[in-house]
């Protein structure tokens, strides 16, 4: 752990705030008691003795409160109960403007930041010349060092380089690149709550945010779940500018858009939203970026499947996925650059692609950094294991029923030993253990996964068969269909196909071939009536029949070929 990580909140920036030779928070005091003049240091002479910053601090909000007394009213929001100021609503500061008053300004964002209460958001008050000025900014969230040279550039300035305009601040006076000027106070609060330290200088109704955030952060790196056998090693990361960056390094072009949104009350979590210009479905992406605006709730409690599910509200029955996840930008921009929308959530390491079918959800990476036949082979192996995944145990249970459906030459297949336990309820127990040991896995920490191997094997592998608990077959057919489950990378669609052949392993236990039958044209009934976000058919190019667009999706073609495709 580095030392920044470890320091501990009297640190670094609140080091900023308290210890200090030249004025700061007390500076309008010494100002009223010098007829206006600037102060010199921290500290007076009064009565043979000097006077602390806390001193000071204490004199002027007692100084404070006697002019709010004998001047106008509160601001809005402000009100005093009990002798303790009142924290401002959020409601409050919808549709309200930074006055040319900082004082006014700071009452407001103290109360409705409580300043006084969370150590980790920090306001530092200084001078720029002759004008009194604020920073806002929470620990932890900026670059210390930057914020340093910032306030020793201003302190540095005399009282005849004041600046009188706020126009003149920015050109002379704030030599940083990333700034944003900001009037609205709602606005300027979700500024300084995602870490922008904010700039509030008195006598100008506007502050700028000087964008030095510096997140907790991860590197960027290969991510565990969608690997590549070949290609590029990096992957998405929980901050959404480096992933935004990882995109843009691979798309080179004006045409690449990128539109920053927020949604929450709370959380207000941005989102990035991903597309080419000349190449995207105007009409899709209004519907897209009207969904989004339109959400009103709280926080995004689950990231991108809070959004999925505020957007289109997807049928509590259908388990297939409606968008497609990846942590790769290589696959993000090849989709991106394919015409698709991507959308990238803060806090999140994964892209959600959309619109996206059951094609687009099974290719991978892979079937692109091979050769054409190569990818070929892996698209359509990836394609046949998981309809094998479906109908084989359902199968196997069919043809143990009825022995007469046994094909000749497959007599083989049939099991030899006693059965005493039946076999639907061998399938439906080792499909709740492999999920079991899935999740258990998944909780497991590193140092004990080799020991939860060796256990799961001679337990279930071992053990369960000589027991009599179940036969050496229904074993045999399950570890195929487990390991199926992971030849796509699709969570979602890897739990839609083990419901579709739950369904019909029960409906052939149930109804014999009828029953089987029945399944397999209820799984077929599922994709086919099934809908993308975009409203289009699932499973296209089958329905509606497309016969180029259909040999594209399972035969991988050459670079030269899908270029000449998508410009013709």
């Amino acid at each position: 752990m580095s030392f920044k990580e470890q320091r501990k909140p009297e640190s670094n920036a609140r080091f900023l705030c308290i210890l200090s030779e030249t004025g700061l928070r007390h500076a309008a005091a010494g100002r009223k008691r010098t007829g206006g003049s600037r102060p010199s240091s921290g500290r007076e002479r009064a009565g043979g003795e000097w006077r602390t910053d806390q001193n000071m601090s204490d004199e002027t909000k007692q100084e404070d409160g006697q002019e709010q007394q004998a001047g106008s009213p509160p601001p809005e929001g402000n009100a005093q109960k009990g002798g303790e100021q009142t924290t401002i609503r959020l409601d409050d500061l919808k549709g309200r403007f930074l006055s040319n008053d900082l004082a006014d300004n700071m009452s407001s964002f103290d109360r409705v930041l409580q300043v006084e209460k969370n150590f980790d958001i920090l306001k530092r008050v200084f001078f720029i010349g002759e004008r009194q000025a604020c920073f806002y900014f929470i620990d932890g969230f900026h670059k210390d060092d930057t914020l340093q040279r910032l306030l020793q550039y201003f302190y540095g300035l005399k009282a005849e380089d004041t600046p009188q305009s706020f126009e003149e601040l920015l050109q002379k006076y704030l030599p940083y690149g990333e700034l944003e000027l900001v009037r609205d106070m709602d606005k300027l609060l979700g500024a300084i709550l995602s870490g922008k330290p904010a700039l509030i200088v008195d006598g100008f109704g506007v502050s700028v945010t000087v964008d030095f955030r510096d997140y907790p952060a991860r590197s960027v790196s290969e991510p565990d779940k969608d690997k590549a056998m070949r290609g590029s090693k990096d992957g998405f990361v929980e901050t959404l500018v480096f992933n935004t960056a990882l995109i843009r390094r691979r798309i080179r072009t004006p045409q690449f858009t990128i539109e920053m949104l927020s949604v929450g009350k709370s959380s207000r979590t941005d989102i990035a939203m991903c597309y080419m210009e000349d190449r995207v479905d105007k009409k899709f992406l209004d519907t897209v970026t009207k969904r989004i605006k339109g959400i009103n709730i709280d926080a995004l409690t689950m990231n991108q499947q809070s959004l999925a599910e505020c957007m289109f509200g997807t049928r509590w029955l259908d388990p297939f996925p409606k968008f497609k996840y990846s942590e790769r930008p290589d696959t993000a921009a090849a989709c991106i650059l394919e015409g698709n929308i991507v959308l990238l959530v803060d806090n999140s390491p994964s892209a959600m692609i959309l619109p996206a079918s059951i094609f687009d959800i099974v290719e991978e990476a892979d079937d692109y950094y091979f050769p054409p036949v190569t990818g070929t082979y892996l698209r359509l192996s990836r394609i046949i294991i998981n309809f094998l995944a479906i109908i084989l145990t359902p199968l196997f249970l069919l043809l143990t029923e009825y022995p007469e459906y046994v094909p000749k030459g497959f007599e083989f297949i049939a099991i030899k030993e006693t059965m005493n336990i039946p076999l639907i309820w061998q399938f439906l127990i080792l499909e709740f253990t492999i999920d079991g040991l899935r999740l258990a896995s998944i909780n497991t920490p590193n140092m004990l996964s080799t020991p939860l191997s060796v256990v799961s094997g001679l337990v279930i592998g071992e053990f369960t068969v000589s027991s009599g608990w179940f036969n050496a077959e229904a074993m045999m057919y399950m570890a195929f269909v487990a390991i199926a489950n992971y030849t796509q990378v699709n969570f979602e669609l890897g739990y839609a196909l083990k419901f579709m052949r739950l369904i019909t392993l029960l409906l052939t236990a149930w109804f014999g071939i009828w029953g089987f039958a029945g399944g397999l044209i209820f799984s077929l009934a599922c994709l086919c009536f099934n809908r993308t976000i975009a409203g289009k058919s699932y499973i296209y190019p089958l329905i509606p029949f497309h016969f180029r667009e259909l040999a594209r999706r399972l035969f991988r073609v050459s670079l030269p070929a899908s270029e000449k495709r998508r410009r013709s």
